[in-house]
Parts: C-alpha cells; structure tokens; sequence
C-alpha cells in the first residue's frame, strides 16, 4: 500500500529555527509542514500589517527556507505551510523572490480567501482587527495537483497541512470521511511539533532530554492508517502516552469538526509498533459542519501591571495596605478595570529571602492609555519609602501596552471565499463540501454520587495516576488526562477516573473553575477525560491577566492536587 512521509518543522511563530534544516537533513521525506499561526499570532501579524501592508505574514519562514531552498529541491521536498498568515499572496512573491536570487526552480502556490477582514463591517464586526475563516485541506490539495512544490496560506485548520497532501496523492474525495478523519488525526498530531515527542509531557522523566526533541512526521498510507516517529538519532521519544498527550491538546470533545470532516476522537486507537513508532489506526470520521469558524481579533483597549515582593511575616495585612494605598492613588482617573491578584509563594521558617517572599500582582486595563501609563506606574513608584516594610517591586513599572480580545464567530461554508492561486498564476475556486452535517451534541457526563467508595486509602497527588496536558481556545481552557499506558491495570485506573473526575468535582480541585461553565467528555479509547473549562481565561491570552495565560500548566496544577487513590491503583 502506498505510502508518504510527511515531517513538521514548526509547532508556533517562534518554534526552533533550526527545525526545518534538521528535518530535511535528518531523513527522507516527502512532504515537510510548518505551522506558524494561533489565536495570539493572528493579532501580531495584524499589528504587522498595520504598520507595513506588505507584512502580515510569518518572516521567520522565509529565513529559514533561505538557508534550505536548495537542498528541499535537490531532495524532491515539497513544504506545505501557512505562514502565509494575513498576506498569503505576499509571502508567496517572497519566496519566488528568494529562488531567483538563489537560481533555483521552484514552482509556488498560494491560498486564500479566509481574510474576511474587507466584509467584517457587513457580517456585524465592525471593531476587527483581524477576521480569518478556517479553510480545509483542498484548496492545498489542487496546488499540489497543480506541481506545486511550496505552497503558502492563510488561516487553514492546522491539520489541513498535512491532510492537503494525503488528498492529492491518495486521491480522497469529498466523502470519504473516515480517511479525511485519519488525515485530520495525523495532521493534528503532527501540528504541534515536538508536543508529540516529549515537549510538555508529564512523563518526561522517561524520555531522553539529554538532545533537543526531534520533531515528529507520520507515515501516511492510502488506507488511512499512520504511524507517527521521528528521524533517528534525536532526542525525545515516541510512544503511546507522547502521542495522547497531544490528541488530546486543546480538542474540546470527542467530535472534532474540521471543514472538510468531523474527526471521532473516541475511535482513534494506538499500538506501540516499535521503539519510537506508533501505530494510529481506527479513525472513523463523519460528514464536516455546515459553518466554519472564524477567528476574531480586536483592539481591547491598553492594560498594564505592577508586581510588588511582599516578605516575611504579616503577608496580607502587608497586601492589604498596598491595595487600599493604590486605589486611593487612582481615585482621581481610576482604570476601568483593576484585578489583584497575591501569589502566596512564601514559606514558613524560609532559608532564603525568596522563599520568604509573595507576589501581589495589580493589573489595570482602560481605553485610555494615559490612564495606565505615567498616571498608574507614578502611583506605584511614589508608595517606595511610604508602604509596607521591604518593599519593593519585580521590575520597574513600564509604559502601558495595547491589549487585543479573540472570539469566535461562524458562517455558512458556502459564504467563505476559498481560492487556490496556482504557480502559473491561473486561480480556481474550491467549492464547499457537498455533504455535512451539524456536529453532534456533546454530552459531558452528569456528576456522580459523592459518596467515597471502600478501598480509598491514601492520600496523593493525582498525578501519581495520570497524566494531563493542557491549552486554550479562546478564553476556554481544556484540561486532557488519561492513564498511562504502561499501567499495570490501566482499564480499572481509567474506569475510576471516568466516573471520578466529573463536572463537580473538577471544581474542588481548580477552584478557579467555580461558577464557570464545565464539561468533561470521556475518550475510552485512549483511557482519557477531556475537561472544558469556559471563561477560564476570559477573553483569551492577548487579553487575560491570568498568571498562566493559556492554561499551559493548569493540566500540571490538577496534578498535584492531593486526592484520595484506591491504594490498588496506584503504579
């Protein structure tokens, strides 16, 4: 059966530049990814354009194939990335720029039509800054039929990098769902680079972290089954658990939408198929939604925050006296919003002035820098011979910086320009799918009894049992955790864990949950839950205060809650 080697190079806009040279020179390939683009991106690059029309997408891309171009052709590689960001067509000069002055043939493709920024007005969002649909994997997928041997994007689905390809070579039509699901599984595990190799991994304990973590490709065959590795000699590890943890990453339920196919993440099955090799095999997938989302980033207004050390003894009657000194300071023109927030990183009986030490934190935000400039940094600075004893702060008060806000909003598939622009210049359109199909409901499971069954005996962090990997969508944040595989009796530890970690009880734990929207959807096959936690991170990372912004480590922060454990269950 046939089958393709498709590599990633880029998991963010800053990821490890060197990545895509390891990749080509690692091992062979047939396609080579790079992701660039998030939520937060998309406002940087908006900024960008702001100041320069010509910019808008990801420069690093273009500095790193300048040093690659050359041997990618030699080998026959062909990239599929969308650091096109906001400006596809003008990253796409840019590269054909770069081959012409290296003398080097190579044919570019480009993709838009997710820009939505020139009807934002007409479809009710008059404040964008920027406004992006999610594009599918076709329109990739005829450049590549087209010859080409790069082609560039906007806002395409992050998995849509590496399904474009399984379509053009496989031949996958619009209605083979369950191998467009496969696709999407492969893309999605592979988005994210080295979070399927050992980066933000619980279990990095078992994983070489002597080298740099190589980055991931999948062995893509026509049937839909992959198997997920990395180039030899690299660092990190490939297993059953480095590739749940990034499943699932940020997915919400089991019912993964994508334009072109709703992926079953409670299908997908994986067998460790040899040192640093995993087999995913199983994907079923089911008609794409009607509407695509569409990112939304727009200017919040300006924020800004000070960090006073707080030491020693009396750490809130300390706290306390320098909150009422600064609101009194800020009477006169008060921030539209001040949130305090004191980090208790101090100890008892400290051996060093650190560990006697807590952070109060005063974050301001206003539509009017002056307000959370000199007015709010002026206020602090004049309390230093004036508050608590030892005072003092993190880092000299700055000037106050704009703040954007995400969020999502959807349309009609049909409504969504969707353009391949071919490397001989000829455009064409890509039609809609023809078949969808709302997704289905996601029903989190109703709280159990609370009661506390025989057999409960010790009392450890949770995460002696599981592992958990965490992120964010917006201002959601999603919590994945699941048994390892190397548990002796993993399907008894996940059938406690699925009836244990309910709605009700994930607020005992992060008690930052109460009062927010909360679901928790089982993944049985991967001997997972997936907790949704809505509003956590309020109108997302470009605009929470939040001390972990992207709820990175709040999958890290469940784990150490100390819960009750069947002393049976516990490795």
């Amino acid at each position: 059966m046939r089958t393709i080697r498709i590599g990633n190079c880029s998991g963010f806009y800053g990821d490890r530049f060197s990545a895509m040279a390891e990749m080509i020179e690692g091992g062979q390939l047939d396609y080579l990814t790079g992701d660039y683009l998030a939520e937060l991106t998309m406002l940087i690059l908006g900024r960008d354009r702001q100041k320069d029309p010509s910019l808008g997408y990801a420069k690093t891309f273009l500095r790193q194939l300048a040093g690659c171009l050359t041997q990618a052709r030699q080998r026959g590689l062909r990239i599929v990335t969308n650091a096109g960001g906001l400006n596809p067509a003008g990253l796409a000069r840019a590269v054909r720029a770069l081959a012409e002055e290296q003398g080097v043939e190579v044919a570019v493709a480009h993709v838009h039509g997710d820009d939505l920024l020139g009807a934002a007005a007409a479809h009710g969002w008059p404040d964008a800054l920027t406004a992006n649909a999610y594009l599918g994997a076709f329109g990739i997928a005829a450049a590549l039929d087209a010859g080409a041997d790069i082609v560039v994007t906007g806002r395409v689905t992050d998995a849509s990098l590496t399904l474009g390809p399984a379509i053009a070579e496989f031949g996958w039509g619009r209605t083979d769902f369950d191998r467009l699901a496969a696709g999407v599984v492969a893309g999605h595990i592979l988005e994210c680079g080295t979070q399927a190799t050992g980066g933000n991994f619980s279990g990095f304990a078992a994983v070489d972290i002597t080298r740099p973590l190589g980055f991931p490709l999948v062995e893509l065959s026509a049937d839909g089954t992959a198997v997920v590795t990395k180039h030899p000699g690299t660092g990190g590890a490939v297993t059953v658990d480095t590739v749940t943890a990034q499943l699932v990453y940020e997915v919400a339920g089991p019912h993964y939408a994508n334009p072109d196919v709703t992926a079953r993440l409670d299908t997908v099955e994986l067998e460790q198929a040899g040192p640093d090799r995993v087999r995913v095999t199983s994907v079923r997938g089911v008609a794409p939604p009607p509407t695509t989302k569409i990112a939304l980033n727009s200017v919040g207004g300006w924020r800004n925050a000070v960090e006073f050390v707080l030491t020693g003894l009396d750490i809130e009657e300390k706290a306390s006296w320098v909150r009422d000194q600064m609101t009194q300071a800020l009477s006169p023109h008060p921030p539209a919003r001040i949130e305090w927030d004191l980090a208790r990183t101090d100890r008892a009986d400290p051996a060093t002035e650190a560990a006697a030490s807590a952070v109060l934190r005063c974050h301001v935000k206003d539509p009017d820098p002056a307000v959370v400039g000199r007015a709010f940094t002026g206020a602090a600075v004049e309390l230093a011979l004036a508050s608590y004893p030892g005072f003092h702060v993190t880092a000299p008060p700055g000037p106050g910086a704009a703040f954007g806000i995400y969020r999502a909003e959807y349309l009609p598939q049909d409504r969504v320009p969707h353009t391949v622009v071919h490397p001989d210049g000829t455009s064409a359109d890509i039609a809609p799918p023809p078949v969808t199909a709302e997704v289905p409901e996601h029903v989190s499971r109703v709280a159990c009894s609370s009661r506390t069954p025989e057999g409960f005996e010790f009392d450890v962090p949770l995460g002696r049992l599981v592992f958990a990997r965490s992120g964010d969508k917006g201002g959601t944040a999603n919590v994945g955790v699941w048994v390892p595989a190397g548990h002796p009796r993993r399907a008894e530890a996940y059938a406690w864990l699925r009836d244990w970690l309910t709605p009700d009880v994930v607020p005992q734990l992060l008690p930052e949950s109460a009062g927010l929207g909360i679901d928790v959807f089982a993944l049985p096959n991967l001997c997972a839950v997936n907790i949704v936690i809505d509003g956590l991170l309020g109108d997302g990372v470009a605009s929470s205060t939040r001390f972990d912004p992207q709820a990175k480590a709040v999958g890290e922060w469940l784990r150490a809650r100390v819960v009750n454990l069947p002393k049976e269950l516990l490795p």
